[in-house]
């Protein structure tokens, strides 16, 4: 029986006075690789900031089973990757010291992983059982592939592998969640399919539960499983193959996508 690592329900959030979010529901079960689509503007950061605390709303967000507050202390165990990485070039550190960012102090841990047992979350750490901070971190950068540059500076890499070495930082502390905003804006072909391998195998090997923001349908028909499509509101929210053999959803889709592109030009 696997539980539902995050519900939302009736989340709406306006900037002011305008709706941002209207009424949006949806849940990832433990496990899950959910493809979030939706054009530019349709309210995907601002649904992954209230998830992760940062943006006030309307309605309830329940993260194993914990609602609004109460999950906060199972925050820093959420992988998030934004959209755009901010990093000064010349900043001085090496591929593993930005791994080493997402390290965490065992107590919090083990905080987390009794607030989780309450839950009945059974909580499956991959690198736990690696005892050596350094290990675990050459661990992570072994799962993103990207172990050969530890100690290459960040400022030398391309914008593909800067992405992977932020999800390496976010995998190192074994989220129980990973929120990936449309991480791969901007990238050639080749570096996007490297870094969409990345994706199945975490989520495949590490049953790391994820959800995805992205443009990229082919993807998302071929790495997801369930499927999320909104512009401010929800209007679709199931299993994949419902989603892709819906001529009328995939038209809306691109539709909305094509009326938003449009606008912002």
């Amino acid at each position: 029986m696997h539980m539902k690592a995050l519900e939302v329900s009736d989340v709406s959030i306006s900037y002011n006075g305008n709706l941002a979010i209207d009424k949006v529901n949806f849940d990832v079960t433990e496990g899950d690789l959910l493809g979030i689509v939706g054009p530019n503007g349709a309210g995907k950061t601002t649904l992954f900031r209230a998830i992760l605390g940062m943006q006030s709303y309307t309605g309830t967000i329940r993260m194993f089973g914990l609602e609004g507050k109460k999950y906060h202390a199972l925050l820093p165990l959420i992988g998030y990757v934004s959209q755009k990485v901010n990093f000064e070039q010349n900043f001085p550190a090496t591929v593993s010291e930005v791994v080493a960012m997402g390290l965490l102090p065992e107590k919090i841990l083990e905080k987390s992983q009794t607030i989780l047992q309450k839950s009945g979350f059974n909580w499956n750490r991959v690198y736990k059982k690696i005892n050596k901070n350094s290990d675990k971190i050459l661990e992570a950068l072994k799962t993103v592939n990207l172990e050969s540059l530890k100690d290459v500076r960040i400022g030398q890499l391309s914008g593909g592998q800067l992405q992977r070495v932020f999800i390496a930082k976010a995998l190192v502390k074994d989220p129980i969640l990973l929120i990936l905003d449309e991480p791969v804006t901007g990238v050639d072909v080749e570096t996007q399919t490297k870094f969409y391998n990345v994706i199945k195998k975490i989520n495949d090997e590490n049953k790391i539960t994820m959800v995805w923001s992205s443009h990229d349908l082919e993807a998302i028909a071929k790495l997801a499983n369930r499927v999320a499509c909104m512009n401010r509101k929800m209007f679709f929210h199931g299993q994949k193959e419902e989603f892709f053999s819906n001529e009328d959803l995939l038209k809306t889709y691109t539709e909305s996508a094509m009326q938003m592109h449009m606008h912002h030009h």
